[in-house]
């Protein structure tokens, strides 16, 4: 099956905490919790952090966020993936460098001194409760692998499915069908987050769903209701 490689966006709603500790002192650095974390934590003894978030003071462009990734992975041995990120909490949107792939919390520090040694000025730290409701918009590569029509799966992660829908939401559209649909379906226990991918041809929009030991079947069941909502 070919393996799609395309740069997009994708953007979901989370409830975040701060990293209160292991980070440069003074500065906002914030958790991203993997949405499924309790049903990944059963097999794994490592309580590893998933996607953080390094607050900086103004907008950093993605081509400087990838050129200092790819100095840090190459200098140090690791396999960070770096992206563009926003962070809307409320009224106040942030923005800053999303950094998957940190094994240790203990490692966060280390990693954002890295980032601060090549130029990235960071955010002053901001009070946050855990749990914060955020929405969070994330520039980055997709490795999509083609499994039938329209429907593409992660090569990374074969829980991870992605499906085209030819309109698109804005995010209250998004949030409001989601909640409708996920009342009035046999699947239940995923996540969804919408997309867009480019293309040559233009933008692609896509919706992302993921759920542990999630099958073809779960996922055409889940784009059809999608597709059901836009044709009303």
């Amino acid at each position: 099956m070919k393996i799609r490689e395309l740069i997009g966006k994708i953007t979901l709603q989370e409830n975040i905490s701060p990293i209160e500790r292991n980070r440069i002192k003074g500065t906002f650095v914030i958790h991203i919790p993997n949405p499924l974390a309790s049903y990944y934590s059963r097999f794994t003894e490592v309580n590893k952090p998933n996607s953080i978030v390094f607050v900086t003071k103004a907008q950093v462009s993605f081509e400087k966020i990838l050129r200092a990734t790819k100095i840090i992975n190459e200098s140090k041995g690791l396999n960070l993936n770096g992206a563009k990120c926003e962070v809307n909490i409320g009224r106040t949107k942030y923005s800053g460098v999303r950094v998957y792939g940190i094994e240790r919390y203990t490692k966060i520090e280390e990693t954002q001194e890295a980032y601060r040694s090549l130029g990235f000025d960071f955010h002053k730290n901001v009070k946050l409760n855990k749990g914060t409701d955020a929405i969070i918009r994330v520039n980055k590569f997709f490795n999509l692998l083609d499994i039938e029509d329209k429907i593409y799966q992660s090569p990374h992660n074969k829980d991870r499915y992605y499906f085209e829908v030819p309109k698109y939401y804005d995010w209250d559209e998004f949030r409001d069908v989601t909640f409708d649909i996920k009342n009035n379906i046999s699947v239940t226990n995923y996540d969804i987050a919408k997309g867009i991918l480019y293309e040559n041809d233009g933008i692609t929009d896509v919706l992302r769903v993921l759920k542990p030991n999630i099958s073809l079947d779960m996922v055409r069941e889940i784009r059809q209701k999608y597709l059901d909502k836009l044709c009303d």
